[in-house]
């Protein structure tokens, strides 16, 4: 082989070669770029389904509320949260503050009681124990009670209190978690803030029986909250 056919040759490989190269790096880039399309397409999606039900009021609701009731370290750190302090908590009016939780119907169950009463009948105790075994990976298990208007807003104010403290209590008696502590937020609303109407008898209720807003605001709403925060 002549010196000239020796010089083509190399030349002829030293083309090749990058040409080669270049053709699989090109490849690989496009694998690379469709995964990473089909990833964020992914994270998107999952995005805005979040979205869709946590939004940023429900958000910013359940962070002060987190944080009042203890839930969340550094927070208020008190087992619960007084009806004095729900308009700061919630920052929203009444009817606002419930609009917030109807993306939650399908969810959270309203426990009834009867009138000036705390006691869990056994319908109202399988009713909480179901809504705490649907976790579903949630974090944050809110305990929202009401008294209805009739009697003294004081001691509306003390029912209240005592059937959010019942609902914890039954929790803590049936499953003797350690961590429930931790995730159990209790607000009670007394019959100052943020009233049930009576649509809300469409909800998953621990009673079957005929529903009004004075029957469905005495109450306590339970749902698991798995909005990150």
């Amino acid at each position: 082989m002549n010196e000239q056919t020796q010089r083509w040759g190399l030349l002829a490989v030293a083309i090749v070669i990058p040409i080669i190269l270049v053709s699989s790096w090109a490849s690989a880039a496009g694998r690379r770029l469709k995964e990473s399309s089909s990833a964020a397409k992914d994270v998107a999606i999952a995005s805005v389904s979040d979205d869709s039900y946590c939004t940023p009021q429900l958000k910013a609701i359940i962070r002060r509320v987190a944080g009042a009731c203890g839930l969340i370290e550094g927070g208020g750190g008190g087992r619960g949260c007084q009806p004095m302090e729900a308009q700061k908590v919630a920052a929203l009016s009444g009817d606002d503050f419930n609009a917030l939780f109807k993306p939650l119907t399908r969810r959270a169950h309203i426990i009834q009681f009867d009138s000036s009463k705390t006691e869990l009948d056994p319908e109202a105790a399988t009713t909480i124990e179901k809504a705490w075994s649907d976790q579903r990976g949630a974090s944050f298990f809110f305990v929202v009670s009401r008294a209805s208007t009739d009697g003294a807003a004081d001691f509306n104010e003390a029912l209240s209190r005592d059937r959010a403290k019942g609902v914890l209590t039954h929790l803590q008696g049936k499953f003797k978690d350690e961590d429930l502590k931790n995730q159990v937020g209790l607000l009670w609303l007394g019959e100052q803030y943020a009233q049930l109407g009576d649509e809300f008898c469409t909800w998953n209720r621990s009673r079957t029986t005929a529903c009004t807003a004075m029957e469905i605001n005495r109450s306590a709403f339970v749902a698991w909250i798995d909005c990150a925060i």
